[in-house]
Formats: structure tokens, sequence, C-alpha cells
């Protein structure tokens, strides 16, 4: 059923216009032939269907399909759009696809903090998996992965450490997959060495030398492409002396979906290219889909008051600057653009994380209730970027007083 969905789109959405041009040629030739020879109807039918093909085809049908043959870009590499053969590709092998529950990746899913003070060597699994899971509720789509899940897993390695990095692109993948480490000192952090064909796999041996929060993500052309449909994480470069100790961490990312279907659009949805270069998405994300952080039984956020909550924000976008900010509270340190070497910056309401970039944040709820996070670009809410800090415990005395309301969100 959810292939039907696409097959509709394309021949309804798509070809509808061509469909239409078809049925009021028919009733055209019915009306004329009542006043004109079967010639003359004829040929005035085909005057009309082609002019109506002259107009449609360089016109209607690329915005439908959006192939690299139609859309004219001037990037190194080829634009967004998917190969016609990779399409055919999508329908035939459509069923090798692992449908996946929940595409969202546990913000709790954190490696622990790295309690050695030497330098050792880390070894890194990686698999590259395309698979089919929903964006929102009866809203699918074909999300290229690391690991299954969106963000890919988050990494935790020490300054000074050598590591190994093992990529596997998944034999059921359509297309070549690598990565890309931001915190990589080398050509293409690492892409051109990890760039994989279905099936294959390959090693990246590197040295962390730069401390921070970075964001890796796959390079293949087109990169943009292949980060939006979920191909991206973060990369902990802990300093030598570690990291403050709070008492929890969360991995939040933002990403952006693009979809030929309007927001909320049932069915599998087709990639819109289009809408990636005009950056304009359909969905902006935290953890891969709307309403990954916002549940009280799954991928939930908790922490109690008096505790230090640590948050790794990514944004892997490709377009958009994210506004992270949590209703509730002010962040107490924010280590700016995810610099761990940098003084951080205290008492902060909002901060900023530049597509690609990430930040670190630390605050400490002080009352019980929930704590929204968002992107103070606030509209985006709408189209899904937000989640939920749940907090227990008991509130310090006179810092907030008053009958709360019921608020959505809050």
């Amino acid at each position: 059923m959810i292939l039907v969905s696409l097959l509709s789109y394309i021949f309804i959405q798509t070809l509808g216009l061509v469909i239409a041009f078809i049925a009021a040629a028919v009733l055209m030739y019915i009306i004329l032939r009542r006043f004109h020879s079967h010639m003359v109807a004829s040929l005035l039918v085909v005057i009309f269907l082609g002019i109506s093909l002259f107009f449609y085809v360089p016109n209607g049908l690329p915005n439908g399909l959006d192939y690299p043959a139609f859309i004219q870009t001037y990037g190194p590499a080829r634009g967004p759009g998917l190969p016609f053969g990779n399409v055919i590709q999508f329908f035939t092998h459509f069923n090798q696809f692992e449908e996946v529950a929940d595409i969202a990746r546990d913000p709790n899913d954190i490696p622990a903090p790295i309690e050695r003070t030497e330098a050792a060597t880390v070894n890194i699994d990686i698999t590259a998996k395309e698979v089919i899971s929903q964006i929102a509720p009866g809203v699918y789509f074909n999300y290229w992965t690391y690991g299954g899940k969106v963000p890919g897993p988050f990494l935790r390695v020490r300054e000074g450490d050598t590591v190994v990095v093992t990529f596997h692109n998944d034999a059921t993948s359509l297309h070549r997959h690598t990565i890309d480490f931001h915190a990589v000192e080398g050509p293409g952090g690492g892409a051109a060495v990890l760039m994989a064909n279905p099936g294959e796999t390959k090693t990246l041996t590197f040295k962390a030398l730069h401390p921070g929060v970075y964001v890796y993500h796959c390079a293949e052309s087109n990169v943009a492409n292949h980060m939006a449909h979920g191909q991206y994480g973060l990369i902990l470069v802990e300093p030598k002396g570690g990291l403050p100790k709070v008492d929890k961490e969360l991995y939040v990312m933002q990403g952006e979906l693009y979809t030929t279907g309007t927001l909320g659009k049932k069915g599998l949805q087709i990639f819109d290219s289009g809408a990636l270069l005009d950056g304009k998405p359909q969905y902006i994300v935290f953890n891969g889909r709307t309403g990954a952080l916002t549940s009280t039984s799954t991928n939930t956020m908790r922490a109690s008051t008096g505790q230090t909550v640590r948050v790794y924000f990514g944004n892997g976008g490709v377009n958009l600057i994210s506004s992270f900010h949590v209703i509730g509270t002010v962040f107490s340190r924010v280590y700016e653009e995810a610099s761990l070497t940098s003084a951080p910056l205290t008492d902060i309401q909002t901060t900023v994380a530049p597509a690609g970039g990430a930040t670190v944040v630390e605050f400490k709820p002080v009352v019980p209730g929930k704590y929204v996070f968002v992107d103070h670009a606030l509209a985006r809410m709408d189209r899904g970027a937000w989640g939920v800090l749940y907090v227990e415990g008991t509130a310090e005395a006179g810092v907030f007083d008053g009958v709360a309301q019921a608020m959505a969100g809050h």
C-alpha cells in the first residue's frame, strides 16, 4: 500500500495534466465533429495537443519529476535530482528496503564520558542503509541513514586518539555513500577514502587532533541530497582533561525533509529537489521525524530538578540556521559553535547552530514541568521542530510561584 500511494502520485499528479489534455481532446473532437468534417476536427485536435505538449513538456513535466536532465545547477557535482535509472531501481527493489518502525534516534543514546587519561586506538563501525519510515503518521519517506536511525550514532573519542572507521554500505542500498567528518584533518574529511558502493566496506584511520563537537555527514554527490535524506550525525572529541561532569546528557539534531507532497500529505513521498534548491523544506524536525522527542513512552527526555543537563545540539541542515532555545530556562553555559577550548558563554537565552554546525548547552532546571526544545524561528514548530524535556522533583523555594494554566506543548 505504501508503494501504491507513490504510484498514484506519479500517475495522477505528475501525469494528471496529460490525462486532462487527452480528455479535453476527446471532448473537443466530439464537439467539433458536429460542425466539421472528420479531417478538420482531427486536425484541430492535433493542433490543440501539440500546443499543450509544447508548453507542458518544458514546464509542467520537469516540475513533476525534477530529474537532473531538467534542472540546471552550477555546483561541482550533478544536481540534487535523482537519475531516472535510480527511480526505476527504486520501484523494482522496493521490497528489499527495510521498513523501520521508528526512524528517530533516542536522544539518550550517548556513550558514557571517557575516563581514561591516555590516548588510545578507537574502532568505530558504521553502516549506511536506505530504509522506509514515517516522517509523520501515515507520511512515508525513503530515508538514507547511518545505522538505520536519524541522526547517525553519537560518536565519542578523546583528543589524541587514533580512530579507525570501518564503513559498510549495506547491499540493499541503491546509492553510493561515504562519510565526511568535520573533525578530520585531510581532503574531504575522509569522504574520498570511505566512498563505498552498495555491499562494499571501506576503512579510514585518522588522528583526533581538535577537541569539540563536530558534524559528520555523507559527501557523495550531490551532498545536500544525501544530507536531506537523513545522513548526518555528531562526533565528540573530548579535550585531554575531559569535560565537567554533569547529571544528564542528551543528543539532538535538527534536520530538513523536502517532499513533493504538501505538509501532512499521506503516503510515500517523493524527494523534492526543487524545494531543496529553494531552501523550502516541508518538514523541519528534531531527530528524524515529527514528534520524535515529545512522547512520554519512547525516546523520552527526562531530568530531575537540581540536575545539570547538557545538550549536544547539531544542525544537519542543509539550508537553515537553527536558533536553539529551551522554553522555561536559561542556559547557564553555552559552548559557542561547540568549541570546547574557548571559555563558555554564560546566562544565554538562545544560541545558534549553523547548517552543518553544532552547539553545546548546559542548564539546571529548578522547577518541575515540561521544558520545550525549539528552534526559535517558531513557525518551524508547526513543521515538526520541537521536543519536550520532562522534569520531575521538588521546586526550589521562592523561584517560581503561581497557578499554572494548561498550555499546548508547555
